[in-house]
């Protein structure tokens, strides 16, 4: 089941406190942007953050699951009307991904 428009459009909202949101089409579901870092897909309905260190850290109950078959674990955000944990969450999230080395496309 693909992704509507109109709940991207709704967690988008909810994350303009974190940076520059965009979301960007992908085989039917959306992946997510902010401040140009790629940092979350939404799938059938459902938003799912990277997992990294920091972010685990902070939000150690969010769950973790695929957000597809054959996907890895992403943190599970079940609540997307709670605006100040998506809004931490994305900010950690975002900022440890920007410090990790780009990877190389050969």
């Amino acid at each position: 089941m693909a992704s509507h428009q109109d709940f991207v459009d709704y967690v988008a909202e909810q994350l303009r406190q974190a940076g520059a949101i965009r979301s960007r089409k992908m085989f039917g579901e959306y992946g997510l942007y902010c401040d140009g870092v790629f940092f979350a897909v939404i799938c059938d309905d459902q938003l799912f953050v990277k997992v990294t260190p920091a972010g685990e850290a902070a939000f150690p109950n969010l769950p973790k699951a695929p957000p597809y078959a054959g996907a890895n674990d992403y943190i599970w955000v079940e609540d997307v009307d709670d605006r100040d944990t998506l809004t931490a969450l994305t900010r950690l999230t975002c900022l440890a991904l920007q410090a990790q080395p780009k990877k190389r496309r050969k």
